[in-house]
């Protein structure tokens, strides 16, 4: 896939939590219980109006969407090494999680940092019950998290815009 290559500047400590979010996104995708909100709303319904032809759409579709979701995220993961591995956040230390990471994106890993971000904000809006703007709680940390995937989504958007 060729097309413009997109940098990114990440602390050490944003690319070792992103890691993480994104490997805790594949685990629910690799083992999320059916009827888990959060991970149907990854997969909507196709027909509004015919709750069993939405059933059967989801029941032959969704392995192959999350098999691309997984490895999008897999990617994305991958693209966060710094000096041959992904930075965990337990093992760094307070002058390590301030250094910057630069990351290379070509158009393929832009395509999965994308997708990726996107579906971890859907799934932890499911978590946080927001539907809307007005579903916006200040107090919970996670809704912090939210605004950090939001963002760098954002971000990555505006550089592909320029």
């Amino acid at each position: 896939m060729s097309g413009p290559r997109i940098t990114l500047e990440l602390s050490l400590l944003e690319a070792a939590h992103l890691a993480d979010l994104v490997g805790q996104f594949d685990e629910l995708l690799a083992s999320g219980p059916v009827g888990d909100p959060a991970v149907d709303r990854l997969s909507p319904a196709a027909y509004r109006d015919d709750e069993a032809a939405s059933a059967e759409f989801r029941r032959l579709t969704e392995g192959d969407l999350h098999a691309r979701r997984r490895a999008d995220a897999a990617l994305m993961r991958a693209s966060l090494r710094h000096r041959g591995a992904v930075p965990l956040i337990d093992d760094l230390d307070r002058a390590e999680a301030e250094e910057s990471l630069t990351v290379v994106l070509d158009a393929e890993a832009t395509s999965a940092w994308l997708k990726t971000l996107a579906a971890l904000r859907l799934v932890l809006a499911s978590r946080l019950g927001i539907v809307d703007d007005d579903d916006h709680e200040g107090g919970d940390p996670r809704y912090g998290v939210y605004d950090w995937l939001g963002y760098r989504l954002d971000g990555l958007v505006q550089a592909l815009g320029s």
